[in-house]
């Protein structure tokens, strides 16, 4: 099934196992549906690299983003950019009068659709369908979708920026940045520079690099990554601490002056004044 790539198959089964957990951090019902119909051999396959615990904090701490943000009425659209299999617009509760844009490329889009009709799923909040090429010029397929850039808007970037180099993640923040109307902000993940070069992770490394996935970009200093194209950080927390998986992470949270440690980011960012 090409048109639903690897990484959108074995999201969608790490939110199934999560789902079924007792303790679990979120439910989705639809997860394991479209997870079909690799997902659940990837996760096997990617096995290691804390790569599941992580998928389950992320998830959690961009749950978390869109409510807290949200709550005040401030921001009217949330936007998923290469949304994948993500099913917020349905498992999440929503106030009224809020536009949600999932955005990726046409064939997923349409995949996605088949699946959700046959589950008989209604989304829970206006939820508008952007089929577009990532790669190319976007954000006008967005705006004939609806969005409105004088309009405070929440972006999601979730898994995104680890397959991009260096100068396409900051050319993304920049191009989300100069179509964000003030009060926008953004959530998403990032790697730390040093878990790409890290021992721990080569073997998970490697078979997505020989899946055609690898992980390419990571930074050691995010405050200035973001401040540099165009976004102040408001939070930064890594897997393990408060508000960010404390008690379900399963490694020790290294403490932030210890140098060459392997760190996963997970930020919510303001865009910065102009």
């Amino acid at each position: 099934m090409h048109a639903v790539s690897y990484t959108a198959q074995w999201m969608a089964a790490a939110r199934a196992l999560e789902s079924e957990r007792e303790d679990a951090l979120y439910v989705d019902p639809l997860a394991r549906s479209l997870a079909e119909p690799k997902g659940f051999e990837l996760i096997d396959r990617y096995a290691g690299g804390g790569l599941l615990p992580f998928i389950s904090v992320r998830t959690r701490f961009l749950d978390d983003a869109i409510r807290d943000l949200l709550a005040d009425g401030t921001i009217g659209q949330v936007v998923l950019i290469a949304a994948g299999m993500d099913t917020r617009a349905f498992r999440l509760d929503w106030p009224d009068d809020v536009d949600v844009y999932e955005v990726d490329h046409a064939p997923l889009i349409a995949e996605k659709r088949r699946r959700l009709d046959a589950l008989g799923a209604k989304p829970a909040v206006r939820r508008h369908e952007v089929s577009a090429d990532l790669t190319q010029e976007w954000l006008p397929s967005l705006e004939q979708a609806g969005f409105d850039r004088t309009r405070p808007t929440l972006w999601i970037a979730e898994a995104l920026t680890f397959f991009l180099t260096e100068e396409q993640a900051a050319g993304l923040l920049r191009l989300l940045a100069s179509a964000s109307a003030p009060g926008s902000h953004l959530a998403f993940d990032i790697l730390g520079r040093a878990l790409l070069r890290s021992p721990f992770s080569k073997p998970f490394l490697d078979r997505l690099a020989a899946d055609g996935t690898p992980w390419i970009f990571g930074t050691d200093e995010p405050e200035s990554f973001l401040t540099a194209n165009g976004w102040d950080v408001e939070t930064l927390k890594e897997p393990g601490q408060p508000g960010a998986g404390e008690g379900r992470w399963p490694y020790d949270v290294q403490p932030r002056d210890r140098r060459h440690a392997n760190r996963l980011w997970l930020i919510r960012a303001r865009l910065a004044a102009q």
